[in-house]
């Protein structure tokens, strides 16, 4: 059965507004509809309503005894509706750290970064006291000569990759040309180019950076962090449809700050590139606060 703990139930009970025994502003029957058309489940069904008929109670039921990928399903789903209608009535969001709370409660579900081992108490989806560490230690860098910034900053990257489950392998050195370190994502291997310099990264970087993953196995695809960012001609000329996704310093700090998954933040900058063939999305557009 999925381990969704109290805590957690309460959470979901706040963001998806359960406790009074409604859910989001569903009806009984536009509920009804949603559970059959989205997710291809009859939550009316009397298995659901063994603590009581009410939407909430009868949703609360479901969450507890499906399987795991059916929670996530359905938790995913339940966002984007609500998001949906908050963001059409316009609405602001009263549930701290919504997003990132809910994508770390998936993250646990799903047994990221570790499997949870049987009749052991779930590990948390990300380690809060490393990630703080790592974001003082992001902000701390501009103190580290030019020399030990870019080591820290490399280092930095494979701690995150890390805390993630995303297999983060060192810096290594490969006839003509450094690779700063490698990841796995989705069963997909991203090599990593990390610069903190003064400057803006220009198309020059980008072009070489490309020209190292084309060296490699056709699948092989490239992650550019530029702590001071990226511009914007640099980024136009560069063009569309390569193999290169983009992150820049307040991305990292965005992401540290706001406790969002780095999975899902790689995620979604791969998809909307896949989507839009543009190789940098902010994080600040991804997950709009």
């Amino acid at each position: 059965m999925p381990n969704i703990r109290s805590i957690d139930m309460l959470f979901l009970d706040e963001l998806f507004e359960m406790r009074s025994g409604y859910v989001l502003n569903f009806s009984d029957k536009t509920m009804s509809r949603f559970f059959a058309e989205e997710l291809n489940v009859d939550i009316d069904d009397p298995a659901y309503a063994v603590n009581g008929g009410s939407k909430g109670k009868r949703l609360r039921c479901y969450l507890q005894k499906v399987e795991i990928p059916a929670v996530v399903k359905t938790l995913k789903a339940l966002w984007e509706y609500r998001e949906a209608i908050r963001m059409r009535d316009g609405k602001a969001e009263t549930v701290e750290n919504a997003r990132g709370r809910l994508l770390s409660l998936i993250n646990r579900l799903e047994g990221k970064p570790d499997a949870q081992p049987a009749g052991e108490p779930p590990k948390p989806a990300y380690d809060r006291p490393r990630l703080l560490a790592l974001r003082n230690d992001l902000i701390g860098f501009v103190q580290l000569s030019p020399q030990a910034r870019g080591y820290a900053f490399e280092a930095l990257l494979r701690d995150l990759f890390n805390v993630y489950g995303l297999q983060a392998r060192e810096p290594f050195r490969l006839k003509g040309e450094q690779i700063d370190g490698s990841f796995v994502l989705q069963g997909e291997t991203y090599l990593v180019e990390a610069k903190w310099q003064e400057a803006q990264t220009g198309v020059a970087d980008l072009h070489t950076f490309h020209g190292k993953l084309e060296q490699k196995a056709a699948w092989t695809r490239g992650l550019f962090v530029s702590n001071s960012g990226f511009t914007e001609d640099g980024l136009a000329a560069f063009g569309r449809g390569k193999r290169v996704v983009c992150m820049d310093g307040l991305d990292l700090y965005e992401t540290l700050s706001r406790e969002l998954p780095l999975n899902h933040v790689l995620e979604s900058k791969v998809r909307r590139a896949a989507e839009t063939g543009l190789p940098f999305a902010r994080v600040r557009d991804l997950f709009p606060i």
